[in-house]
C-alpha cells in the first residue's frame, strides 16, 4: 500500500501546490481522499488509471476539497466506465450532482453507490448515513431504494469494504460537517515456514499457496495439514488515517489509533494557533500532539497555508514534538 499526494495546499493553489486530494493504491487498484480544483491533472501526472479507481471519500463540502468532483466524474463517463464507484461523503454531494446533471454540466452513466453523512444533533450519539444506489444520472429512475441507518459517533463506522481493506469515518471539527477517514487493510497470514512444511512431507508447489490462503490440505498418505501447522502468527495489516480539515479532536486520535501513517492537516504554525481555530484547522504542532497521542508511527503534514512559501518551519515545529514526521510532497509517493 503506498499514498500518493496529488495537492496538498489549503483554500486555493499555489503556483507550486494544487489544493487538497489524496491518492492511496494497493494492488491494482486505488481509491481517492478528497478531490478539489486540478485532481485530474494530478491523476494523470501521477500515472494513476481513472478505470482503477474504485472510490472517493470526500471530507467536507468546501471547494478545495470538493471542486474537481464533478469533472472527474464526467471525464470518466467519457471514457465510458462499467465499473461500479463509490462515493462516500456529507449530505449535499447528491444535491450538488443532480444540479449539474439538470443542466447538463455532469456526465455519469455508470453505477454509483452514493453515501451521504448527516451532521449529528447537539447532544447526540449517532449520525446517520443515507445510502442510495444510482444507474444513469440524472437518476430519476434510482436502481434500489435509498437507505439509511444511524451510526454511533465515538466508534469509526465502516464506510467501504474491499476484499482485503476497509475504510471507516467519523465526524471531526470544522467550521461545516466534515469527516475523516482510515483505511486498514484485513490481517495477513503469518509467515510460511518452510522448513516445517518439508519435515511434514509437503510437496513444494500448489499446496504451499492453499496453506497460504488458509485452507487444509491432505497428503498423499492421508495426513491432513492445517495453515496453523506451517504458519506462524497472524500479521496485522497497514493502516492510514486522514485528517483534514479539524481542529484537534478526539476523532482523529481515535481514526489514528496505532496506525502506520497519519495525514493530517497543518495549514498554520504556533504563532497563528488563534486564527487556526477560528477556522476550524491545526497548526503543525497540534498535528505532531494528536500523532503522539494516537500512537502511530509515521505523520504526514499536508494542507499547507498559501502564506507559507517555505514549509521549513512546519516540519520543524511537528518534528520537534513528534520526530517521524515528513511533509507531503505532491506526487511523490509514500510508502505504506
Amino acid at each position: 500500500m503506498k499514498v500518493i499526494p496529488l495537492g496538498t495546499s489549503s483554500g486555493k493553489p499555489t503556483l507550486k501546490r494544487t489544493v487538497s486530494a489524496v491518492a492511496v493504491v494497493r494492488e491494482g487498484e486505488w481509491l481517492l481522499l478528497d478531490c478539489g480544483e486540478g485532481t485530474q491533472m494530478q491523476i494523470m501526472r501521477a500515472g494513476l488509471s481513472p478505470s482503477r479507481l474504485v472510490s472517493i471519500f470526500i471530507t467536507h463540502l468546501h471547494g478545495d476539497h470538493f471542486n474537481g468532483l464533478s469533472g472527474l466524474l464526467s471525464t470518466m463517463g467519457l471514457d465510458r466506465r462499467a465499473r461500479q464507484l463509490v462515493l462516500a461523503g456529507p449530505r449535499g454531494i447528491l444535491e450538488y450532482l443532480d444540479t449539474l446533471a439538470r443542466l447538463k454540466i455532469l456526465f455519469v452513466n455508470f453505477p454509483l453507490d452514493l453515501q451521504e453523512f448527516t451532521e449529528p444533533e447537539r447532544g447526540a450519539k449517532g449520525y446517520r448515513r443515507e445510502r442510495t444506489r444510482m444507474g444513469e444520472w440524472p437518476p430519476g429512475d434510482p436502481r434500489g431504494l435509498p437507505v439509511a441507518d444511524a451510526v454511533p459517533i465515538e466508534t469509526p463506522a465502516s464506510v467501504y469494504e474491499g476484499q482485503a481493506y476497509r475504510v471507516s469515518a467519523l465526524p471531526l471539527d470544522h467550521r461545516i460537517f466534515a469527516v475523516g477517514y482510515r483505511v486498514e487493510e484485513r490481517p495477513r497470514p503469518g509467515v510460511f515456514n518452510i522448513e516445517k512444511a518439508r519435515a511434514l512431507g509437503i510437496p513444494a508447489g500448489p499446496l504451499f499457496g492453499r496453506l497460504q490462503s488458509g485452507q487444509d490440505v491432505q497428503l498423499a498418505g492421508g495426513l491432513v495439514v492445517h495453515p496453523s501447522d506451517v504458519l506462524g502468527p497472524e500479521r496485522k495489516g497497514k493502516s492510514i488515517a486522514y485528517c483534514t480539515d479539524t481542529r484537534p479532536f478526539a476523532a482523529s486520535v481515535e481514526l489514528a489509533r496505532d496506525a502506520d501513517l497519519l495525514i493530517h492537516e497543518a495549514t498554520y504554525t504556533e504563532e497563528l494557533v488563534r486564527e487556526a481555530d477560528e477556522y476550524g484547522h491545526s497548526t503543525a504542532a497540534q498535528a505532531a500532539r494528536i500523532a503522539r497521542e494516537a500512537g502511530a508511527r509515521r505523520l504526514l503534514l499536508t494542507h499547507f497555508s498559501s502564506r507559507y512559501t517555505d514549509l521549513g518551519p512546519l516540519l520543524d515545529e511537528a518534528r520537534s514534538i513528534f520526530p517521524n514526521t515528513s511533509l507531503a510532497q505532491e506526487l511523490v509517493e509514500v510508502d505504506v
